[in-house]
C-alpha cells in the first residue's frame, strides 16, 4: 500500500512536498485503516486550480510510466515557474511489512533520468542516464548499458517486464498491487456513448471495468446486489430488448446487440441509460471499479469524484470502500465539503490544497491542527482553520 509520496518542482508544486498516508494517533473509524497501519486513502479539497488533481496525477504517473502502452512524455511535468530544469518524485510503499522506496528524477533540459529503488533501505537498483545496475537477483550487482537502458523509459519498467521480479517476492507483490490500480476522471467521462473507448478510465491490469465490458463478463448480478444491499430505488438490465408499461425498446439488428436499461423499484418501465440522470450514469460507470478494487486490492484514483452525485451517495460510496476493503486505497479529489466528517473520514485522511502565488501549491493535512473527534470538521474547514479556501470577493449588495 502507498505509504508516502514526495515531489519537488512538479507541475504547480514548486517546493518540496510530502504527503504521508500512515495513520496517526486518532482512534476513530478504525475500519479506515488497513491492518498494516496504512490509511485506506484520503480526500483532497481546495479551490479550483489549486493543485488537487496534480496530487492524483503524481500517483497516476508512476502507473503510466510502468504500464502504459502509449508514450508518456516525462518532460511536460516540470514546474514552469520553478528554479530548476529537473523535478523529482519519490514513492514509499509498505509491502509484506517491508518499505519499498522508489525515486525518479527527471532532468528536462538534459533529457536525463535518474532512478533508485530500495527495500528496507537496501539498494536494489540504480540508474543514471543510460547506465544502470541491479542488485535484485545478484547482491554484487548486474550492470546494464545503453543497449538495455532506454533513454525515455524507466529502467524499473524494463527490469519488471524482463524478469517479473521472479527472484524477489516483495517486488513482485508490489508490482501486482500497482497493476491492480484504476484511474477515473469523472469530469472527462463520455457519459452517453458507451461504445467509445474512453481514456479517462484506465485499469492498469486491463481488467474489464468499463461498464459494457463488465456487464458482458459478469452480468448485472453484482451491481444489482449492491443496489439491493444499500436500498437503491433502481435495478439494471443489460438486454437486446426491454419492455414495460407503454415502453418498448429493441437495440440493433442482432440479438447480441445489448444496451443498459434502468428500472425503478415498483415501476416495471425500462429507462435507457442515455435517458437516466447524470448521477446514475456516473454511478454505473464508476461502480465496477469500486467493486473490483474492494475485492482485489490496488489503488483507486478518482478525479472530480462528486460529479452529479447527491451528498448521501458520496458518503455511501466512501464508507462502503472503507468498510469493505483491506489492502486497497481510495484517493480522490472532491469539492463536496460534506465528506469532511469524522463519521466518514479521519482528520489524517483529509488534505487541503492551496495555491500560494509564487510559492506554488502546498498541502496541509487536517490532523496537523489536532481537531477533536467531537468537532465539526466541515465547519472548521469553511471557516478557514485549514486554509485551502477560495479567496473570492463576497457579493456585497443584492441586485436591485
Amino acid at each position: 500500500m502507498l505509504k508516502k509520496i514526495t515531489f519537488d518542482n512538479f507541475r504547480s508544486f514548486k517546493n518540496h512536498t510530502e504527503i504521508d498516508f500512515t495513520k496517526t494517533n486518532y482512534t476513530m473509524l478504525p475500519q479506515n485503516v488497513a491492518d498494516n497501519g496504512i490509511l485506506k486513502g484520503g480526500i483532497f479539497v481546495g479551490a479550483n486550480a489549486s493543485g488537487k488533481s496534480t496530487v492524483i496525477l503524481a500517483m497516476k504517473l508512476l502507473l503510466d510510466f510502468l504500464f502504459s502502452e502509449n508514450d508518456t512524455n516525462s518532460d511536460m511535468h516540470l514546474c514552469l515557474f520553478g528554479t530548476s530544469y529537473s523535478y523529482s518524485l519519490s514513492y514509499e510503499f509498505l509491502i509484506q511489512d517491508k518499505i519499498i522506496k522508489y525515486t525518479l528524477i527527471v532532468d528536462v533540459k538534459k533529457s536525463f533520468l535518474t532512478e533508485k529503488l530500495f527495500v528496507d533501505n537496501i539498494l536494489m537498483m540504480e540508474r543514471m542516464g543510460l547506465s544502470a545496475k541491479s542488485y535484485i537477483a545478484d547482491e554484487n550487482g548486474v550492470s546494464y548499458d545503453q543497449s538495455d537502458v532506454g533513454k525515455n523509459t524507466l529502467f524499473l519498467r524494463t527490469l519488471y517486464f524482463n524478469t517479473k521480479f521472479a527472484s524477489n517476492s516483495i517486488l513482485s507483490d508490489w508490482m501486482e498491487y500497482l497493476k491492480k490500480s484504476i484511474y477515473i476522471n469523472m469530469f472527462q467521462f463520455n457519459v452517453v456513448n458507451l461504445n467509445v473507448i474512453n481514456p479517462y478510465l484506465i485499469a492498469y491490469d486491463k481488467s474489464k471495468v468499463k461498464i459494457k465490458e463488465y456487464l458482458e463478463d459478469n452480468g448485472c448480478d453484482s451491481i444489482n446486489r449492491f443496489f439491493d444491499t444499500y436500498h437503491f430505488e433502481q435495478r439494471i438490465e443489460y438486454e437486446h430488448s426491454a419492455k414495460g408499461g407503454f415502453a418498448s425498446f429493441t437495440v440493433g439488428d442482432s440479438i447480441n446487440d445489448k444496451y443498459i436499461f434502468f428500472k425503478r423499484r415498483g415501476i416495471d418501465v425500462p429507462i435507457p441509460y442515455s435517458d437516466e440522470s447524470m448521477g446514475n450514469q456516473n454511478l454505473l460507470l464508476m461502480l465496477p471499479s469500486f467493486l473490483r478494487i474492494v475485492e482485489n486490492g490496488g489503488m483507486l484514483l478518482i478525479d472530480e469524484f462528486s460529479s452529479g452525485f447527491h451528498n448521501d451517495l458520496e458518503k455511501l460510496l466512501v464508507r462502503y470502500f472503507m468498510e469493505n476493503s483491506n489492502h486497497a486505497q481510495l484517493f480522490f479529489v472532491s469539492h463536496s465539503t460534506n465528506l469532511l466528517s469524522n463519521f466518514i473520514l479521519r482528520p489524517d485522511q483529509e488534505w487541503g490544497v492551496e495555491f500560494d502565488g509564487e510559492e506554488g501549491s502546498k498541502v496541509k493535512r487536517f490532523s496537523s491542527e489536532q481537531p477533536r473527534a467531537a468537532q465539526n470538521i466541515e465547519k472548521m474547514y469553511v471557516s478557514g482553520v485549514f486554509g485551502s479556501l477560495p479567496r473570492y470577493k463576497e457579493v456585497e449588495h443584492e441586485a436591485e
